[in-house]
C-alpha cells in the first residue's frame, strides 16, 4: 500500500471494482460542489463503502468519466470509473475548505493486469456464450471477470478482501455456480413447450 493521501470522499453503500463504470445521480449541494471540482479540476474522489460489513474500511477511487444529463434544478446524472481501491484511515466531515467530506486513505495500487489462468478464462468464455454476449475483449483481467459476474455487495467485499493469490479461485467458484444456473435454464427450455 502507498503512503497516506488526503482525498474527497463520497460515502455510499456501493463498492465499485477497478475498471467498473458506475452511474450516479448528484443532487446534494455538497456533492454538486464535488462534481464541479471533479469536472473543472480533474479531481478524483473516493466512494467509501458505507456499510456495517466493511470492517476493513475499504473504498473505491473514482474518476469522472462523463456527464449524462444536467437538470434545471442543479441535479446531474454522471458516469464515474473506478481506478483503484483504498483503505480509509480517517473520515473527515469536510475536505479542506469544501462542503463535502474528505478522508485520509492508503491506495492499494491494484494490479489490473492480473489475467486469469486457462480454466477460469475458458469457463468465462463459456459463461459469456450462455448469456449470448458475443462482442467482448479477447483478453480479460480478473476485475473484468468479477464485474461481468455482477457480484452482490457481500461477494464484492469478499473478493477484494481475499488475498490476491486466492482471488482467482474465488471467482472460479462463483463462475461455476453461475454457469450451472445458466445451463439449467437452457435445459429447462427443452423440457417446456408453449401450447
Amino acid at each position: 500500500m502507498s503512503d497516506v493521501a488526503h482525498i474527497p470522499v463520497f460515502p455510499l453503500s456501493i463498492l465499485p471494482l477497478p475498471g467498473e463504470l458506475v452511474p450516479l445521480h448528484i443532487f446534494e449541494p455538497r456533492y454538486r460542489q464535488l462534481l464541479h471540482d471533479a469536472e473543472v479540476n480533474d479531481v478524483s474522489f473516493g466512494i467509501y463503502f458505507s456499510h456495517e460489513s466493511n470492517e476493513q474500511k475499504i473504498g473505491s477511487l473514482m474518476k469522472l468519466e462523463s456527464i449524462i444529463k444536467r437538470y434545471p434544478g442543479g441535479e446531474t446524472d454522471i458516469i464515474v470509473r473506478c481506478e483503484d481501491i483504498f483503505s480509509l484511515d480517517m473520515l473527515l466531515r469536510t475536505y479542506k475548505t469544501k462542503l463535502y467530506p474528505g478522508g485520509h486513505v492508503r491506495f492499494w495500487n491494484v494490479e489490473v493486469n492480473a489475467f486469469p489462468d486457462h480454466e477460469l478464462y475458458d469457463l468465462f468464455l463459456h459463461y459469456l456464450k450462455l448469456r449470448n454476449i458475443t462482442q467482448h475483449f479477447n483478453v480479460f483481467n480478473l476485475f473484468q471477470v468479477a464485474n461481468e459476474l455482477s457480484l452482490d455487495l457481500g461477494d464484492r467485499y469478499k473478493f477484494l478482501t481475499t488475498p490476491e493469490d486466492r482471488r482467482e479461485a474465488f471467482l472460479l467458484n462463483r463462475m461455476k455456480f453461475q454457469v450451472h444456473i445458466l445451463e439449467q435454464e437452457e435445459r429447462s427450455k427443452d423440457n417446456f413447450h408453449l401450447n
